[in-house]
């Protein structure tokens, strides 16, 4: 990174909550916030938003007629986006651009239109304009009324890292010296969660803790679907007050060898890890925020990664899924969040049931990690 770029604002919606400090708690806590849905008739666990930021989505989804036709998809990012511009003190005449990425995109609304269409041989007039992926960024852009770029797009798993990436690309072009990045998925479906189920990823267990993300003794997949959005602000330069600042940015892609799997030493987060480190000592990293989806083999290559990079003098490693549940294309953003929050208050998050680790003095360099399907690797290092 040749030039510095700021974090000045951060804003999310998971299971964990809608407010920072809520959040914050909430990773405190030992306890997951992982519940039980019907799916074709039988129980599930899920990540699901509690009650209290329902309740605000559906508020937001009847504040304006022209939003009662969006995915829920959508609703999320305008909520954080809202939020996020907000905290940072930005408004439409700061001209910011947007991108906003999804997994899936609009998938309950995709799936409703899809079963109308099979039982009328029709198709509702709003079912194309409000499925498209573009529709997530064009709506976010249209609330805010900023007239910067908008860019939507889905890289699997990795999808909320790669807005940040994009986000950067423009900042440092000097095309734009402000941009909204983030990623949404609300895709807890019938039928997004028998894909997981058919991938024989998805958990089984009704343990006390049933996502094992990080649990590398675990003898089955224990992957768990969440929903959530997450937003930040990225600005030119270093910031008075931001949150963190990007010290450096790093992608790679491994070639295929299968379509959900990557090699047994994670190959392309080898890669994206050193590129992201850069000219920065990995003995210069305090903490890593792993991608760890809960699956035996995806959580134990990218610790294998780590391994070979860090000369196995390993930072302290943590997830999130465990807690909330695997977000698809938000989830690197709902990471970074973590990183964040953890260099704000210098203390790491533990996962409860992992092998026992030597906790950071201080939290200066946090590295994130998130990879999606077919080995497409982001890392992002923060500083405080």
């Amino acid at each position: 990174m040749n030039n510095p770029i700021s974090i000045t604002a951060l804003s999310s919606i998971s299971a964990l909550g809608n407010t920072q400090e809520e959040i914050w708690q909430n990773y405190l806590s030992d306890q997951h916030f992982l519940c039980q849905k019907e799916v074709c008739g039988k129980f599930v666990f899920v990540g699901e938003l509690s009650q209290k930021s329902q309740d605000i989505i559906k508020e937001l989804k009847r504040s304006d007629t022209k939003y009662r036709n969006l995915d829920d998809s959508v609703l999320l990012a305008i909520y954080v986006s809202r939020e996020v511009v907000k905290k940072a003190n930005w408004n439409s005449d700061n001209n910011f651009g947007v991108n906003f990425g999804s997994s899936r995109g609009a998938t309950a609304l995709f799936e409703k239109y899809y079963k109308e269409f099979l039982e009328t041989k029709k198709s509702s007039t709003l079912s194309s304009p409000t499925t498209t992926l573009g529709n997530i960024s064009s709506w976010v852009a249209h609330d805010l009324q900023t007239t910067g770029p908008e860019i939507s797009h889905s890289i699997t798993c990795s999808t909320a890292l790669h807005s940040l990436l994009n986000g950067v690309a423009w900042i440092n072009s000097a095309m734009s010296d402000k941009f909204l990045v983030g990623g949404s998925e609300a895709a807890l479906t019938d039928f997004t969660i028998a894909q997981m189920q058919a991938l024989k990823v998805y958990a089984k267990n009704k343990d006390e803790y049933p996502c094992k993300s990080f649990n590398l003794k675990k003898k089955q997949n224990t992957m768990i679907l969440g929903e959530g959005a997450a937003a930040i602000c990225l600005e030119k330069g270093s910031v008075n007050n931001a949150l963190a600042k990007i010290s450096g940015i790093g992608f790679a892609t491994e070639v295929l060898m299968h379509n959900t799997s990557i090699s047994a030493d994670a190959k392309c987060f080898q890669k994206s890890m050193k590129m992201a480190l850069g000219e920065f000592s990995p003995n210069e990293v305090d903490t890593i925020v792993m991608h760890a989806p809960g699956t035996i083999k995806g959580d134990q290559s990218e610790v294998n990664a780590i391994s070979k990079v860090f000369d196995n003098k390993i930072p302290f490693l943590t997830t999130n899924k465990w807690k909330l549940g695997h977000t698809f294309g938000a989830s690197g953003m709902l990471s970074l969040e973590l990183a964040v929050l953890m260099l704000q208050h210098q203390k790491v998050i533990n996962v409860p049931f992992s092998e026992k680790q030597i906790y950071p003095k201080s939290i200066k360099k946090v590295l994130i990690n998130a990879v999606g399907f077919g080995g497409n690797a982001v890392s992002i290092l923060l500083s405080k």
